[in-house]
């Protein structure tokens, strides 16, 4: 595995796949090296909560990469493919890739990111290998340009941003025997760029065991939203609903209140706790507010890829009232699983949902039903070794 990131912390949801594809694979008894970029100063310190589960584990920082070498790449075929070490943007990488290759004999590579580790395709020397971006990155990039709307200060250098994820994405992943990412909508965007590329899609799982279904009793009036809110959609999120659906939901529900937990709250954010809005932080323990809300209230506006915290919220039974863009590679069903609202009627489907204990019930069962049935690691990890054998086979 070649990953442009380690598989721990957990709250990092870039890191959930490996760390749980792992601890799958391995007990099936596959072997697995790991090398990893490292962008955190905790990151080295960490290894500790998951090499138990590698053979050999290597952690190398994460290079710089310019505007301008990206460009290049854009621009000139005949430097998009590094050769050599001194040609990529890690030669550290490519070095510990060509180690490795020296000392185990493998079945496959399996790369995890995009633009961070496509470029080692040289330098596996024709092992079989299968590239997991996780998303389209120009999907989430036309995402936003949409939203900002022409007048954004950012609309030009989002836009050029957009332009040049397309020209990546339209070549970057040719080589590979397999391209997998979490839905539906994210192939759908490579293809349009690619229409000969060989996508699968291949969903992120839930750890069935960590949120099981809670059975204590929830607080009728307290509302949910989970998120990193250094990832940029989850504070979007975060400050439209506290903007716009929340005033709408005290005019009927007077005594509603909001709970926002997760990591790295900007100041904008705290400022906004109040008697009625709780703003927590990072917490050890996500599990107890998904046990005592009456309803996960999910309402991303921008984004690609499969959302952890909405199927987590799932898995617990906590009701869902999520944007359509929310559900991206979740195969929910509107009524029967969780409410789908956007725009003016998001309000009003969790009014909706918090005065209809039936439909609470229906939703919590629907909800973990499904999750049971796709969503766990093991039939993840299942499906990815159909994959390996078929890019073996090839």
């Amino acid at each position: 595995m070649i990953s442009r990131c380690p598989p721990y912390p957990l709250h990092l949801g870039d890191r959930l796949i490996v760390y749980h594809l792992a601890e799958e694979l391995e007990a099936r008894r596959w072997q697995i090296d790991l090398l990893a970029f490292t962008s955190r100063p905790e990151d080295p310190d960490e290894r500790r909560f998951y090499e138990h589960r590698f053979e050999q584990v290597t952690l190398i920082p994460e290079p710089h990469r310019g505007y301008l070498s990206y460009l290049k790449r854009a621009v000139f075929p005949g430097v998009r493919w590094p050769h050599q070490a001194e040609q990529s943007w890690s030669p550290a990488m490519w070095r510990a890739i060509e180690a490795r290759l020296q000392t185990g004999a493998y079945d496959a590579a399996h790369l995890f990111g995009g633009v961070q580790v496509y470029e080692f395709f040289h330098a596996l020397r024709g092992l079989p290998a299968i590239i997991t971006p996780y998303e389209s990155y120009s999907l989430y990039l036309r995402r936003l340009v949409e939203q900002e709307g022409r007048f954004s200060p950012a609309w030009a250098t989002n836009t050029a941003r957009w332009r040049l994820a397309c020209a990546f994405e339209s070549w970057m992943f040719n080589p590979y025997r397999r391209v997998v990412v979490v839905s539906e909508r994210d192939r759908d965007e490579l293809l349009a760029l690619n229409p000969a590329l060989p996508v699968t899609v291949i969903p992120n799982g839930v750890d069935l065991y960590h949120f099981r279904r809670a059975r204590a009793g929830r607080k009728t009036r307290a509302l949910l939203f989970v998120g990193n809110y250094e990832y940029a959609p989850n504070l979007d999120a975060a400050l439209f609903l506290v903007n716009e659906i929340l005033p709408q939901v005290q005019r009927r529900v007077p005594d509603v209140k909001l709970w926002l937990v997760g990591n790295a709250p900007p100041p904008e954010l705290r400022a906004l706790a109040s008697d009625t809005i709780k703003v927590t932080g990072r917490v050890p323990d996500v599990r107890p507010y998904l046990a005592r809300a009456a309803a996960f209230v999910c309402p991303l506006r921008l984004g690609a890829g499969i959302k952890n915290k909405v199927l987590e919220a799932l898995a617990v039974g906590c009701p869902v009232v999520a944007t359509p863009l929310s559900l991206d590679g979740i195969a929910a069903r509107d009524g029967d699983h969780v409410l789908t609202a956007e725009g003016a009627s998001f309000a009003d489907a969790v009014v909706r949902l918090m005065q209809d204990s039936d439909l609470q019930q229906r939703l919590a069962d629907g909800g973990r039903a499904l999750v049971e049935r796709h969503y766990s690691w093991s039939h993840v990890a299942e499906l990815y070794e159909e994959l390996y054998g078929a890019v073996r086979d090839l």
